[in-house]
Formats: structure tokens, C-alpha cells, sequence
């Protein structure tokens, strides 16, 4: 999205938003308000599998039977995992090792 897009300012309004929750129960009802059940699983799915290929010596394969994921959802996790420059999953799972 470019600075200019309006859905640019959507977004950014959305993730204050998520910022704002106060604490773990916060975050899960505004979620539950704010998605679908089926947005809720993919989401739960994408983490879970950036979960798994963080700790490695699976292949796409092996999680896809294991998860029930596409291979090619387990594929883009991949590639923001290891090759997008956003880092979101990366630091977050860094986080979840030093807690």
C-alpha cells in the first residue's frame, strides 16, 4: 500500500487499534469481534506454521499433513519468515524465545 492509498490510513488506524488492547483477554475479544471464525483459523494457522518452520526440520509436506495447511500458505509463511524485509513473524517469535 502506498502512503497515498486511503486503505493506507485504514490500516494504519487498524493496527493503533490492535496497540491499543491492554492485555491478552482484550486482544482475544476485539479479535473475536473483529474477524470471522474462518479469518480467526487462518490467521491461527499462518502463526502456528511460522511456528513450525521456525523450529525447522520439517517440509512443507510433513506440516501440511501435520496442520491441514495449504502448502502454498506454508510456502508465503516461508517467505515472509525468511525473505520479506517486514520481519513481523521473526520478531515476534524471537520475543516468544526470550520471554
Amino acid at each position: 500500500m502506498s502512503v497515498q492509498d486511503p486503505g493506507n490510513q485504514r490500516h494504519q488506524q487498524l493496527v493503533h487499534a490492535l496497540h491499543l488492547t491492554k492485555d491478552v483477554a482484550e486482544m482475544e475479544r476485539f479479535l473475536v469481534d473483529l474477524c470471522t471464525p474462518a479469518e480467526l483459523r487462518a490467521l491461527s494457522e499462518r502463526w502456528h506454521v511460522a511456528k513450525l518452520l521456525d523450529e525447522g526440520g520439517r517440509s512443507y509436506r510433513e506440516i501440511n499433513a501435520q496442520t491441514g495447511v495449504s502448502t502454498t500458505t506454508i510456502g508465503r509463511v516461508a517467505r515472509f519468515l525468511n525473505e520479506e524485509p517486514h520481519q513481523g513473524y521473526r520478531t515476534i517469535l524471537d520475543r516468544l524465545k526470550e520471554a
